[in-house]
């Protein structure tokens, strides 16, 4: 038997390191580049319409923002704007898009059955059979907002950034190990502080405000504002030996399916070291509130490299360096669907389609779709079929008939039975 493979949704003509999806617009956005280097690889953010064609989930380029000498590492999203960690700076973008009519988009091509279709303002391409001409199209125009330098080590690097709840303030982490909030979108400095000893490896503001960041320290601590509140305690009471050190590479937070007043903390801890025979990497799901360890459980011994939940807090999504791609159910962390190198190259982000706007018509009769972005400039798509089950309701009644059935049938076979 073959091995699993994910269909192709996407290819750039550069490196992709990070990946946002916009449900209200049914917008991909892939962003990444060649850096500064002058290898002649562009640096980009591409913004991509999913669509269901012949009931299947495709992608085309709607439009190409060029971001000159400056490759794209992180993003974030707040409705229509992105912030765009590139090298030491953080660049908001807003995007909007509207409706033309009375022109005919290119024609829909791609050599996959689930590839890149190019749009108005794209190269042209071969006709394929089975095209499509739409009369209404759709544009995208981008435009630079505010930019400003967010870490100050000797070789400065963003390396993460997110939005707060109300998106008002976006958090920025690096090298240089300090946190910094901004106020969106004039990027007006409203606190700074040092988080860690070493570089800020991820960082995950919670509803309440509380920020969690993970360094290169080995450490995972909780913040008020720049107070320490606590730190995580996973390898003192874990499954690992003491002379293995771990560190946490990913954190995040996500809703309590059906308890949406509740969160839980998701953590991925990888081996701090390299071994000639790698210990297994762990998934942690932690008291949102408490901030103890509810869950843990082996992920394998690939070397995790991203984690991504999706928005009912249902899913969790696991790339690696050797470039497979995996699927968690959040409550047990049990694994539902695994690609093994899907990309063959360390996967740089991954997001799930939301289950909100325009998630649930993309989303077809599938559970969850995830988006994984990699290093060999490829978009996949990994879609988890819907697992079906009985409803209780249902089952209840078929019990009471099950009783009703069997009394009857005494009744029959022995009369002064009741």
């Amino acid at each position: 038997m073959g091995r699993r493979r994910a269909p192709e949704l996407y290819r750039a003509p550069f490196p992709l390191y990070a990946l946002q999806v916009d449900p209200s617009a049914g917008l991909l956005i892939a962003a990444g580049g060649g850096g500064a280097a002058k290898t002649g690889i562009k640096n980009g953010v591409h913004f991509l319409q999913l669509e269901q064609i012949n009931g299947r989930l495709s992608a085309s380029l709607l439009h190409s923002h060029d971001t000159e000498t400056r490759a794209t590492m992180n993003l974030a999203l707040a409705g229509n704007i992105l912030a765009a960690g590139q090298d030491a700076h953080c660049q908001l973008l807003r995007f909007q898009t509207h409706q033309q009519k009375g022109k005919n988009k290119t024609e829909k091509a791609g050599c996959k059955e689930q590839g890149p279709r190019q749009r108005k303002g794209a190269a042209p391409v071969e006709k394929k059979s089975g095209a499509e001409t739409h009369q209404e199209g759709v544009e995208l125009s981008v435009e630079n907002l505010q930019a400003v330098q967010t870490d100050f080590s000797p070789d400065p690097l963003q390396k993460v950034v997110c939005f707060n709840h109300d998106n008002t303030l976006l958090a920025t982490g690096g090298t240089d190990g300090y946190v910094r909030i901004w106020k969106v979108p004039s990027l007006e400095k409203v606190l700074e502080f040092r988080a860690h000893e070493g570089e800020i490896e991820d960082l995950a503001l919670g509803p309440d405000g509380k920020l969690v960041t993970v360094g290169w320290d080995l450490k995972a601590s909780v913040w008020q504002k720049d107070q320490l509140v606590t730190q995580l305690h996973w390898q003192e009471n874990g499954p690992t030996f003491s002379n293995t050190p771990y560190r946490y590479q990913a954190c995040r937070f996500g809703q309590v399916p059906d308890q949406p007043a509740r969160l839980r903390l998701f953590t991925v801890q990888i081996p701090h070291k390299r071994l000639r025979q790698p210990p297994p990497c762990y998934l942690t799901a932690w008291d949102g509130s408490t901030f103890l360890p509810l869950r843990t459980k082996s992920c394998g011994h690939e070397v995790i490299s991203c984690l991504s939940v999706s928005e009912s807090g249902t899913f969790l999504g696991l790339g690696t360096v050797t470039g497979s791609v995996a699927i968690y159910i959040a409550f047990s962390l049990q694994r539902l669907y695994y690609v093994r190198e899907a990309h063959g190259i360390v996967v740089t982000d991954v997001a799930f389609l939301p289950e909100k706007g325009r998630g649930p018509e993309l989303l077809g009769f599938h559970e969850t779709a995830l988006f994984s972005v990699a290093v060999d400039s490829r978009c996949q798509l990994h879609l988890l079929p819907s697992r079906r089950s009985v409803p209780v309701w249902l089952l209840l009644l078929l019990c009471v008939g099950l009783i009703v059935m069997t009394i009857l049938l005494l009744q029959s076979v022995f009369p002064g039975f009741l």
